[in-house]
Order: structure tokens, then C-alpha cells, then sequence
């Protein structure tokens, strides 16, 4: 594949992370979206140079706040002709426990936005560039079975938003098939710590019972399933819902807690 522009919220950290180095690795321009701590995304650019020689750019800002998301895209636009791949990474989740009547309307509102609206407000704003080269790919994160619209206990606005984004997802697909623009979704199954910037072979050192594949899932996992999706011969596949979760059934481990 011919270099690309890669943008990748939430970049600094865990599978955004893995991501940002699977596609330095092939050489591409990334930009690296973060919210807070400069310092990590400078360490991490430190760390890619040292290692590949590729653009690296970094651009603070909060994906859930429409506004934040325009000057992001100005800065990126003065930096690059246009971003060619799209990785919505981001997402905020809350780890506590609470019943949806426990949501106050601010924190159900950052969850959504963090998850569902924040795709709407950078999409609409990269898309254009993308219809002009007739081509794009937009990646989108949910969970196991998210095209079903299951419910979640305890995890409400999570759930709400991810199943309105697979859905959001399926009819980017459709209605930007003609201009060579693919979108799919990819369901983590439960990658957790720091295995979300592991590589596969470290994992496979390790023994899961808990899976069926016998190995904890790793970053890896995910950021190859992304690069796949992201290549010039994989434009038939749009639309797609696609599990990485080792056959592991996590919601039914959910509802059995």
C-alpha cells in the first residue's frame, strides 16, 4: 500500500498505541490524537523514531466536544493534504458498576459523546477530503455481539452508544461505498492491562483457561485486524462487525458475575 495518512484517537496509550506502531512500521504518516499528558506522547514519537522513518504528528484535543474537533482537523489539514484513514479509538468507560438509573445526565452524556457522537463530529469533517481521492477507510470500536443491540448490566450508556455507532458504522458503509470509502467496526473481546500494547508472541507464552484459543488477546490482535481492513485490496469488506475475541463468549461472562 502506497503511504497513507493515518489519524488515531486516542493514540497514546493502550490498543491506540499498538495501532500507531503497527502502521509506522509500514512506513505511513500518523497522527496521534490525545486528550491529557503531553509527556507520554512525546515519549512515544521518541521511542517510534528511534525505530522507524516515518511522520509522526501529534494533535491534543477532546474528540467528544464538537468544537475541539474542528481545530483539530484545521491544525491537521495545515500539516497533511488530507487523512486517507480514520481510527476511531477513543472512547471513554467507566469501570464501576452502575445501574442505569444511577447515570447522572452529565455522566450518561459523556459517555455517549465520548463514543457515539464523537465519530459523527470527526467523520463529517474528514470525509470530504476522503470522497475527493476517492478512497477512505474509517474504523470504529464496539463490543462482543454490539450488532445485536444485547443489553449490558451495569454498563448502560456503553452499551447504548456502541450499538448506535455499529449501526452508524454499517450506514457510513453505504452511503460512501461510491466514493471508494469503506467503514467496519472491530469488537475487542477482553483485552485487559498492559496486553493492549503486547505483541501476539508474548501472549502466547502465557495460559488463559478462560479462553478458547488457550492466550490472553493482545493490542496486536487488534492493530493487524485493522491494518487487513485498512489495505487497498481489502475494499469488498464494508459494513462488517467483526469479534477479536479469542472465541471468548464476554457478555455471557458478564451476566454470570
Amino acid at each position: 500500500m502506497k503511504e497513507k495518512v493515518v489519524f488515531i484517537t486516542g493514540g497514546s496509550k493502550g490498543i491506540g498505541r499498538r495501532t500507531v506502531e503497527e502502521f509506522s512500521k509500514q512506513g505511513h504518516t500518523i497522527i496521534i490524537n490525545y486528550r491529557q499528558n503531553s509527556q507520554i506522547v512525546e515519549d512515544l514519537i521518541s521511542h517510534l523514531k528511534g525505530k522507524y522513518n516515518n511522520k509522526l504528528i501529534a494533535v491534543e484535543g477532546d474528540i467528544s466536544v464538537p468544537e475541539e474537533c474542528e481545530r483539530m482537523v484545521t491544525e491537521i489539514l495545515n500539516e497533511v493534504e488530507s487523512v486517507d484513514i480514520l481510527i476511531h479509538n477513543a472512547g471513554p468507560y467507566v469501570k464501576e458498576r452502575k445501574s442505569f438509573a444511577d447515570y447522572s445526565p452529565e455522566e450518561w452524556n459523556y459517555i455517549v459523546n465520548g463514543n457515539l457522537n464523537s465519530v459523527f463530529y470527526l467523520s463529517r469533517l474528514i470525509i470530504p477530503k476522503m470522497r475527493e481521492k476517492k478512497w477512505g477507510r474509517i474504523i470504529t470500536f464496539g463490543y462482543d455481539r454490539v450488532e445485536t443491540s444485547p443489553g449490558w448490566i451495569y454498563r448502560s450508556a456503553f452499551a447504548a452508544a456502541k450499538a448506535g455507532l455499529a449501526s452508524f458504522t454499517k450506514t457510513i458503509s453505504v452511503e460512501e461505498a461510491r466514493n471508494g470509502i469503506t467503514a467496519n467496526m472491530v469488537c475487542p473481546g477482553d483485552i485487559v492491562g498492559e496486553w493492549k500494547e503486547e505483541e501476539i508472541h508474548k501472549a502466547k507464552e502465557h495460559h488463559d483457561p478462560d479462553t478458547p484459543v488457550g492466550r490472553p488477546g493482545t493490542g496486536e490482535d487488534l492493530s493487524r485486524i485493522i491494518s487487513f481492513l485498512c489495505q487497498e485490496e481489502s475494499d469488498f469488506i464494508t459494513g462488517s462487525i467483526i469479534p477479536v475475541t479469542g472465541g471468548k463468549d464476554v457478555l455471557g461472562k458478564v451476566f454470570r458475575q
